[in-house]
């Protein structure tokens, strides 16, 4: 059981309307909470996209590569806020946010953990300078979509279950770069 945490995240229905909160670990072990999550895929001018491999003390997926930035927003916190926020925190600059999609999953994890989460997608076009935190981020690369989803396929060991899902499940609309979706909306 992962000792409590001063975090808390937003529960949330199917259709995702706040119906409470619960402290961060609580929502993510044994029967979990269905809570409100953000996903961020960012993009560079060569139409890569950018993800990290978590840093090895994560409480979960440590050492396994993710997408850019995912999190919780805080009770009370706009969700792109909280996902710029977090971009910060974790790399070092912050997004310039479009949504894109919303994700629904549950995905057993390691150690009795769960994700239930009601996720917003957002794509983001940077050229700023990553700089990670070490505590969040051992390693990043920049790498095209479809290298990526190449080696998901081969080496899924690699990857966060999350990150697996929305490779190999969404890579049609996620993946789709702001580039793409600009020019088929004129």
């Amino acid at each position: 059981m992962l000792k409590p945490t001063n975090e808390q995240v937003i529960l949330v229905d199917t259709n995702d309307r706040e119906i409470g909160t619960s402290e961060k670990h609580a929502a993510h072990q044994g029967i979990p909470n269905r809570h409100r999550a953000f996903s961020v895929f960012t993009f560079n001018a060569q139409r890569q996209t950018l993800i990290q491999r978590r840093a090895l003390g994560k409480y979960h997926s440590s050492g396994l590569w993710a997408n850019t930035c995912c999190g919780h927003p805080r009770p009370g916190e706009d969700i792109a806020q909280a996902a710029q926020r977090r971009t910060f925190e974790e790399l070092g600059f912050a997004p310039q946010l479009t949504p894109i999609t919303k994700v629904c999953y549950t995905l057993k994890l390691e150690k009795d953990l769960w994700e239930l989460e009601y996720t917003h997608v957002f794509h983001d076009y940077s050229s700023g300078e990553v700089e990670p935190n070490p505590e969040e981020v051992c390693e990043y690369k920049w790498i095209s979509p479809e290298d990526l989803a190449r080696d998901v396929r081969d080496n899924s060991q690699n990857y966060a279950r999350w990150f697996r899902l929305y490779v190999l499940k969404h890579f049609g609309v996620i993946f789709r770069t702001p580039f793409e979706l600009k020019k088929a909306h004129g």
